[in-house]
């Protein structure tokens, strides 16, 4: 159907996705209760609410896809936003450390969404099937976007959640379902994203393990010629790949990997900030201090006494 020279989405399709929608967020809602975390018994799968707005709070996020029945939060990735809501899940296909908020919801109408665990094996297993069609990679796609979401989406991700209500038909039929939503990724014009980073031998791919080596030993000095013979590729070349993925440059990324870890054990473990500045790498407490104020707009301390009495959000993985 066209309207003005713009395609539209058919009445009854988008009836379909109101009412797909709807259904998604009363079963969210039951099933979270008053909680707003919930890791459900689904491997993967957990449940998110919140019913105000947040300030803004760091955290990873790992490769997922989440979608959101109701409300709707934003995710700074580097210099780039996404804004996800009902209209837009968020896939990420690498972990990435990130800055995000909640912008919309309320005790009347709280933030509802599902967010469920991407395996890579299990997308390498769906794209060697030669009946899984993904369209072509787009340039310069980083490992987070945003797509349109689609009844068929919702649908399984309904589904989903219905087997928390019989526990005993988890171990079976979660699998089959969670399958199925990658499918529906890889064949949407996202699918693109999923292949790059799962295939080996594409430049994406190759990237990923440089990440995934700063993510492992991001307390260690980082040489971005190591990083390239990890990858396989040119220094000049790895810098593109890498700030096409992320955003950000190795040493962004290992900045704020570092900043997290620090606040983490100063949080949970009571570490002292001279400590952890050593024990996540940095040389010097003057640095950590300053990088850290900078990163969470306060000194490290002040920050962890503000945590405590919860004038600021910790973290955000959802």
């Amino acid at each position: 159907m066209k309207r003005n020279g713009r395609h539209s989405v058919a009445p009854p399709v988008a009836r379909l996705i109101q009412d797909l929608r709807a259904e998604l967020a009363k079963k969210i809602a039951w099933f979270i209760g008053s909680s707003e975390r919930k890791v459900t018994q689904i491997p993967g799968m957990v449940l998110v609410r919140r019913t105000a707005p947040t300030a803004p709070c760091s955290g990873t996020y790992t490769p997922s896809v989440i979608v959101v029945a109701q409300g709707s939060k934003r995710v700074d990735l580097g210099q780039t936003t996404f804004t996800y809501d009902p209209s837009q899940f968020l896939l990420t296909s690498i972990e990435l450390p990130t800055i995000s908020q909640v912008v919309e919801a309320s005790e009347a109408k709280p933030l509802l969404a599902v967010a469920i665990q991407l395996e890579m094996p299990m997308v390498r297993e769906l794209l060697n099937r030669e009946d899984v069609h993904v369209s072509e990679s787009s340039p310069a796609t980083s490992a987070m976007v945003t797509g349109e979401i689609t009844a068929e989406l919702l649908d399984a991700c309904c589904r989903l959640i219905d087997l928390l209500a019989n526990p005993q038909d988890i171990s079976f039929l979660s699998g089959h379902i969670q399958r199925e939503i990658v499918y529906r990724l890889l064949c949407g014009p996202e699918g693109a994203r999923l292949r790059a980073i799962a295939t080996s031998g594409d430049q994406s791919h190759r990237t990923a393990k440089a990440i995934s080596w700063i993510r492992d030993n991001y307390a260690k000095p980082v040489r971005v010629d190591d990083l390239a013979q990890i990858a396989g590729m040119g220094v000049s070349t790895l810098h593109h790949h890498f700030r096409v993925l992320t955003r950000m440059s190795p040493l962004q990324y290992q900045k704020q990997l570092r900043l997290q870890a620090a606040r983490g054990r100063m949080l949970i473990d009571g570490m002292d900030a001279s400590t952890v500045a050593f024990e996540v790498g940095y040389e010097s407490v003057s640095q950590f201090n300053r990088e850290y104020s900078r990163f969470y707009g306060q000194p490290p301390m002040r920050d962890i006494k503000a945590l405590r009495e919860g004038k600021v959000v910790a973290m955000s993985v959802a």
